[in-house]
C-alpha cells in the first residue's frame, strides 16, 4: 500500500461521522482478533501473565475489547491527521492539564506509556504547546510515514531519530521543549534493566531517570484512553523526589506507576508488543 494511496484513503475517511468510524473499527477489530493468530497469541500470553486472578475467559474478552480500540483508533486517525485545530482539540478532552501548566516553566519530560490513544494525547497537546519527541528512522513503510507526517502537524515539534540517541533529546530539554517519552517498550538486554512490571522482571529502559537527571527536568505523566466519544488526555502530578540517586528504583517507580494505569484502563494497553521477550539470564522465553 502506497503512501500516497493511504493519504488519500485516510483524507475520505476523515469526512465521516464518528460513530461510523468507530462500528469499523468494532468490525475490523472482531475480524483481526481472529485471522491474526500469531498476535492474539501475544496478547493473550501478557494477559495471562499480567492478571492471573482473571476468571476463565475473561484474557479473551478483554483482549478483544482490545482489538476493537485499536482498530477504531486506526480510523481516527483519519480525524487527527485531517482535521483543523479545533476539531482535534473537541477529539480529545483534557483533564488535569493544570497539573502540566503548574510546572511548565520548568524543563519538562511528558512520560506517555504505550496506551493506544498515546498519538492522540501527543498531537492535542502540540495544538498548542510545542513539544519534542523519538522516531525511529529504520521504518518507511506509508502507515509510519503517515504517522510521521501527523506528529508534525501542528507548532513545528522537534522529531528525533532513535539513531541521534540522549543528545537530541537532551538538546530538547535544554531547549524548554518538554519531551514526549515513550520508555515502556522491550528494546533487549543492550539497553534494558530488570525492574518489576505486574510481579515479573522485565527488560525496562532506565532512561527516564537518567534524562531527568541530566536535563534536570521534572516528569509529568499523561496517559490518553479511547472513551464514547472521542479520547480522554489525563494529565497526573508532577512527580516529587523524582529522579533519586537510585535508577533502579526510580524504574521500578515508572513501572509501578504505568501498572497502576493498565489496572484501570486494561482493554487500552498495548498487548500485541511482546513486553516480556528478553529474559533474565537463564530464564526460559515466556513466548
Amino acid at each position: 500500500m502506497s503512501y500516497r494511496f493511504l493519504l488519500g484513503l485516510f483524507w475520505c475517511l476523515s469526512c465521516l461521522p464518528l460513530a461510523l468510524l468507530r462500528g469499523l473499527g468494532n468490525i475490523l477489530g472482531r475480524a483481526l482478533y481472529l485471522a491474526v493468530k500469531s498476535r492474539r497469541k501475544i496478547g493473550l500470553t501478557n494477559l495471562k501473565l499480567c492478571f492471573p486472578e482473571w476468571p476463565q475467559g475473561e484474557h479473551e474478552r478483554v483482549l478483544k475489547q482490545h482489538y476493537q480500540a485499536l482498530c477504531t483508533c486506526i480510523f481516527y486517525y483519519s480525524k487527527l491527521w485531517f482535521g483543523s485545530k479545533a476539531q482535534v482539540a473537541r477529539l480529545v478532552r483534557r483533564e488535569g492539564f493544570e497539573h502540566f501548566t503548574a510546572v511548565d516553566t520548568e524543563h519538562l519530560i511528558v512520560l506517555a506509556p504505550h496506551f493506544l490513544g498515546l498519538d492522540f494525547g501527543g498531537v492535542r497537546h502540540m495544538v498548542d504547546h510545542r513539544g519534542a519527541s523519538m522516531y525511529s528512522s529504520a521504518h518507511d513503510n506509508a502507515f509510519d510515514l503517515m504517522l510521521l507526517r501527523g506528529r508534525s502537524r501542528f507548532n513545528q515539534p522537534l522529531l528525533i531519530k532513535r539513531s541521534e540517541g540522549i543528545r537530541g533529546i537532551l538538546r530538547a530539554i535544554k531547549q524548554g521543549v518538554c519531551f514526549y517519552y515513550l520508555p515502556d517498550q522491550d528494546l533487549g538486554p543492550r539497553e534494558s534493566v530488570f525492574v518489576p512490571f505486574f510481579g515479573i522482571q522485565t527488560a525496562t529502559v532506565p532512561g527516564l531517570s537518567r534524562l531527568a537527571t541530566m536535563g534536570k527536568a521534572r516528569v509529568v505523566p499523561m496517559i490518553t484512553t479511547l472513551e464514547k466519544n472521542g479520547f480522554v488526555c489525563r494529565y497526573y502530578p508532577a512527580w516529587e523526589n523524582f529522579p533519586s540517586d537510585d535508577v533502579m528504583a526510580d524504574t521500578a517507580r515508572m513501572n509501578a506507576f504505568i501498572e497502576e494505569r493498565v489496572r484501570e484502563h486494561p482493554s487500552q494497553y498495548y498487548w500485541l508488543h511482546r513486553r516480556f521477550k528478553t529474559r533474565p539470564e537463564g530464564e526460559a522465553s515466556l513466548y
